[in-house]
């Protein structure tokens, strides 16, 4: 799901499941031919949990290392409905057999 930007022009709706919205004449949700709702809003809601850790915990983001950050918060956004409990569980399962580089 995205908006009417130039960058997203060459990707086919069909084949990909790509939806497009035309914020530029007001639409901002709406059922394409098969019922699906379309918005951005999801989109939007992980980018606004992205910035806030940006501006509320971390304050600046390496180049060199902001994939990770990225890991980081699309790990909080997809364990968002998950207990605590829960999300510790997860984060040490996907920790096993991993080793910490620093560099």
């Amino acid at each position: 799901m995205t908006d009417e930007l130039n960058l997203y022009k060459g990707i086919p709706e069909d084949s990909t499941k790509h939806r497009t919205l035309e914020h530029g004449v007001r639409e901002y949700t709406r059922r394409d031919k098969n019922g699906v709702l379309v918005h951005t809003n999801t989109a939007e809601s992980f980018f606004a949990l992205l910035k806030r850790g940006h501006y509320g915990i971390f304050h600046q983001l390496s180049k060199k290392h902001l994939h990770r950050y990225c890991n980081e918060f699309g790990f909080r956004w997809n364990h968002r409905r998950a207990s605590d409990g829960e999300r510790m569980v997860a984060a040490i399962k996907g920790a096993e057999g991993k080793r910490l580089m620093y560099g």
